[in-house]
């Protein structure tokens, strides 16, 4: 299996635990990734905010790209694989403003994007029955004794209508993941809550209680960690901790998958971490112990 492999901005520098994991656990599993030639900033979520033109150009540029490429593109990203999806869709659904885009980029790129190809995120590809025996034939580690809720955010299974392979309210494809590595799954009610992630600068405060309320949710269901699939949710989680007096840790799924298959470079992933995941590990049993 081959893709196009798109990092964005946050996996080259605020995230680079959650590229380095996920290039790790695909070559591990043998799905060659090829990182998108010249890409650009999708725009994120402040684009639309200064330029509903720049919104829909900037993720248009790299599928141009992507499509040249001729695979389908993967975006780890939940905010990049959203705003790719999104202008995607309507590139499939013929809106005037995005279709004039698409042309103006002729002059650029010397081509338009013609919807030849899916963009799609590592939980859509690794939730597969296929791809799930594969996972569990890979573990060497069993995570089993570790404890965790699955965090998707916002971003990542909304609008429903353009990114839909997952149910937007009750989304199970990380929860599947994680099970094939035998870590405990507890249920909770927070799946796709905000984490105040895009207004972590401008409105500290509220980010905290916001994410007090999670991290206090979350030990409620009786985590020992919170497992996302969003560099933004990782890091607001990770770092705005501040009212909560009993700290959690939060990982990323693919560092889960790195830890349970026995990745040699799995453990200095956890180092790039604010809070100690170590905690949450120590209750690992000691056949799938992270130093061994």
């Amino acid at each position: 299996m081959k893709l196009t492999y798109y990092p964005g901005c946050s996996l080259q520098s605020t995230a680079t635990e959650y590229d380095a994991s996920t290039r790790a656990v695909f070559e591990h599993l043998g799905i060659e990734l090829t990182e998108l030639d010249d890409w650009n900033c999708c725009g994120a979520t402040p684009a639309h905010a200064t330029s509903q033109y720049l919104s829909v150009a900037l993720p248009m540029r790299n599928l141009i790209q992507a499509e040249k490429a001729g695979n389908d593109v993967m975006a780890p990203c939940a905010a990049c694989y959203n705003i790719m999806k999104a202008a995607d869709y309507q590139i499939r659904q013929n809106a005037p403003d995005v279709a004039k885009v698409n042309e103006d980029l002729v002059a650029i790129m010397g081509s338009k994007y013609t919807a030849g190809i899916e963009i799609r995120h590592p939980l859509e590809i690794l939730s597969s029955q296929e791809w799930l025996r594969k996972i569990k034939e890979k573990v060497v580690r069993p995570l089993a004794g570790l404890k965790v809720v699955t965090y998707y955010g916002c971003l990542l299974t909304r609008p429903k209508e353009k990114v839909a392979f997952d149910n937007p309210e009750q989304p199970v494809t990380m929860d599947k993941l994680l099970t094939a590595l035998q870590v405990e799954v507890r249920r909770w009610s927070y799946k796709t809550d905000c984490c105040g992630g895009s207004v972590a600068l401008s409105q500290t405060g509220s980010v905290e209680t916001l994410v007090a309320k999670l991290i206090s949710e979350a030990q409620r269901a009786g985590a020992d960690a919170i497992v996302s699939a969003c560099p933004l949710c990782q890091l607001t989680l990770d770092t705005r901790q501040d009212k909560v007096e009993r700290k959690m840790p939060v990982f990323y799924f693919t560092e889960l998958m790195g830890l349970a298959f026995g990745v040699a470079t799995a453990q200095k992933w956890l180092q790039s971490h604010i809070i100690d995941p170590e905690s949450a590990l120590a209750s690992v049993g000691k056949g799938c112990d992270a130093h061994a």
